[in-house]
């Protein structure tokens, strides 16, 4: 299968990683919606990445679908989302508000670096600010022991990690050191993991 889409995209890069939390193997296509719409739009009509095309040719898209079906081909055992129940609730709550902090992360990121400044809407730049602000706090305060949602990584665990990377590496007045000292640790804890470090963010 194959994997569209820069890993600088957290979106992306947690797709990845969870491939690689899988040991599913995958070729990595790193397109970019800035330079290489036409093709991308071939595997998704919308534009967006990431896109992962299957080897009977067929492409998902979305990453929250992608790691639905992932989850689905490894088996509940395995899956990082619970199958049901409290448990899958607990989760999918955590992963909401950390992919909901990552969106307005990235749009922050859009607004402030890819918008010129004479068209930047500060009202605008102040809200996803609040919004990502809100989010963090929230994550901040988890009291998960030893991982977000309870005895075992899940995929909150994976896109919170993912989050912060991407924050520090890309919006890091966002993030400011040693304001989230907890999420700081645990971004630290998955860094360990072989995934996290192969699937780099690009310099």
């Amino acid at each position: 299968m194959i994997l569209v889409g820069r890993y600088l995209s957290p979106f992306v890069r947690r797709t990845a990683i969870t491939l690689r939390l899988y040991g599913i193997a995958f070729e990595h296509k790193p397109l970019s919606t800035m330079t290489d719409m036409d093709a991308i739009k071939k595997l998704n009509p919308v534009g967006r990445v990431p896109v992962l095309v299957l080897d009977d040719g067929e492409s998902l898209v979305d990453s929250a679908a992608i790691l639905d079906h992932l989850d689905e081909a490894v088996g509940p055992a395995r899956a990082l989302v619970p199958p049901a129940g409290p448990e899958r609730r607990r989760v999918l709550r955590l992963l909401s508000i950390a992919v909901g902090t990552m969106e307005k992360g990235v749009g922050y990121s859009y607004e402030t670096k890819r918008r010129p400044a004479e068209r930047q809407h500060q009202p605008w730049i102040d809200n996803l600010k609040s919004q990502v602000a809100g989010g963090l706090a929230a994550l901040e305060a988890i009291d998960g022991r030893p991982w977000l949602a309870g005895p075992a990584m899940t995929q909150a665990d994976v896109s919170t990690g993912v989050l912060v990377d991407f924050l520090k590496a890309q919006v890091p007045e966002l993030m400011p050191a040693g304001a989230y000292p907890n999420l700081e640790a645990l971004a630290a804890r998955l860094g360990q993991l072989p995934a996290f470090r192969e699937i780099a963010i690009p310099a």
